[in-house]
């Protein structure tokens, strides 16, 4: 299950959960692509449950769009991502210390006030 939300001018909100295959990676890059449209100085909050790696071939699918993602991503400042799994917590904030211009933090599911807040300031 991958869906995105366009909350405000610079926010999508991204509610991620369960295995992706090859076509829901495309439809889940696809969703995000057009949603991200004249974002600037964005913000993202995802909320990852249940959380299983995607297949190879989705992987293929994001490894073919990398110059693509990179171009959107440039697009956010800050994203706060809500998961219970400490790996994906810590794997998402190192992400965010290799991406220049984009700073991650990763929160409990019920850290979603404390989330907010970090997003906004």
């Amino acid at each position: 299950m991958f869906k995105v939300t366009k909350v405000a001018d610079n926010r999508l909100e991204i509610e991620f959960g369960g295995k992706l295959d090859a076509e829901e990676m495309k439809l889940a890059l696809d969703e995000l692509s057009s949603k991200a449209l004249g974002i600037e100085k964005g913000q993202m909050l995802y909320r990852i449950e249940d959380f299983a790696l995607p297949t190879l071939s989705a992987i293929a699918v994001e490894f073919a769009r990398i110059p693509e993602m990179f171009k959107l991503i440039r697009q956010f400042e800050r994203a706060a991502v809500l998961c219970d799994k400490q790996w994906v917590q810590t794997i998402s904030e190192l992400e965010g210390k290799l991406i220049p211009g984009l700073s991650i933090k990763a929160f409990d599911m019920n850290q979603l006030e404390q989330a907010e807040q970090w997003l906004s300031y």
